[in-house]
């Protein structure tokens, strides 16, 4: 029996949805206006911070499993912001507070500062009906 290894491991995932979303971000600086494609955004926004969270807890998980519980530890650590962030995205998105949002977003670029952008590889349809997704789910996160 041969070894069943995963390509899309927790890390890939994670970089992929850092790179989203530093393209997200890109792309909201430079709107004027709130319109349905901001919403959307902001709501993939908040899917793709919760999925990174989720794969940083399946990481720490792994290496709890093997005795490095200092090294899980300090990992959790550097990403315990992810679970605010998209509870705060969220929220102002559930109670139309848009105008809370730029803050946010100003919060959320120096997390992803050193990502290089050369070109926008994100299609809109990425992010088209995330605000709709959002909104049909009950508030708060999501179990995976």
């Amino acid at each position: 029996m041969s070894r069943i290894i995963h390509t899309e491991n927790p890390t890939k995932i994670r970089n992929q949805h850092r790179r989203s979303i530093a393209e997200i971000l890109r792309r909201l600086s430079q709107k004027t206006a709130v319109d349905d494609e901001t919403r959307d955004m902001a709501a993939m926004l908040v899917f793709l911070l919760r999925e990174i969270d989720a794969g940083v807890e399946q990481t720490a998980a792994a290496w709890e499993k093997r005795g490095y519980w200092m090294k899980a530890d300090r990992f959790m650590r550097d990403w315990d912001w992810l679970k605010e962030a998209a509870a705060n995205i969220e929220d102002v998105l559930r109670h139309d507070a848009l105008d809370l949002l730029p803050e946010l977003l100003a919060d959320l670029f120096p997390r992803f500062a050193d990502i290089q952008l050369k070109s926008m590889l994100r299609k809109p349809e990425l992010w088209r009906g995330a605000y709709a997704r959002l909104m049909a789910q009950p508030p708060g996160p999501q179990p995976w």
